[in-house]
């Protein structure tokens, strides 16, 4: 079945309001990591129709991941990247989705993030996170930056929050729950960390930008 662009343009503008839409429209979004949070991020990111997403990640699909991350089993051994624009294009056809499958550092960080209004910080690492902060917040200083902290385990819904640490930094979780034995990652509290963020970025480019 094929939709037409403004098909989708009308039942969002319907379901948004026009002033809305149109602005969520016309962002660009880049979102770095498409694990548990980067990748279902992006899918609500699509739905709501924002118009580009930059997708960041160098690694591929593997069967640990789809306990909470938006893939399918047909996806393993794909990279990320390309995985995760296949389904966003399902989603809406229209979204501009681009992909870079490198991993970032030091070196390629400024060069390849510089621009962005707003960037979703979603890798793995402590290491690779407070890098990416350092980077962005010194060299980016007009860029709203959504990073996460614990959001692992199950149960304890209301826990999982948004704190503003900065002038453009944001922080969702529970800022406690680590992954432990008996208290893994698991799919709810990932997804609720992700609609937060989500949700957040909504906020920012619908009444800041």
């Amino acid at each position: 079945m094929t939709i037409r662009k403004e098909e989708i343009e009308e039942m969002l503008r319907l379901r948004h309001t026009p002033q809305v839409h149109d602005k969520l429209k016309n962002a660009v979004v880049a979102v770095i990591g498409l694990g548990g949070l980067g990748s279902n991020i992006a899918v609500q990111l699509c739905r709501c129709g924002i118009g580009e997403l930059h997708l960041f990640d160098f690694d591929r699909v593997d069967l640990s991941n789809l306990n909470r991350q938006s893939y399918y089993v047909e996806d393993l051994g794909r990279l990320k990247t390309e995985a995760l624009a296949r389904q966003l294009k399902r989603i809406n056809p229209y979204t501009v989705v681009k992909t870079t499958s490198v991993r970032l550092d030091e070196g390629n960080t400024q060069r390849l993030l510089q621009g962005y209004k707003v960037i979703i910080e979603a890798v793995d690492t402590a290491e690779t996170k407070a890098m990416l902060a350092n980077v962005i917040l010194a060299e980016c200083p007009d860029t709203y930056l959504i990073s996460a902290s614990g959001m692992a385990g199950y149960g304890k819904s209301n826990n999982i929050r948004t704190k503003k640490i900065g002038e453009h930094f944001y922080i969702c979780g529970d800022f406690t729950q680590e992954a432990l034995p008996g208290r893994g990652l698991m799919a709810p509290r990932v997804a609720l960390c992700a609609a937060h963020e989500a949700n957040l970025v909504l906020e920012l480019l619908i009444d800041r930008l």
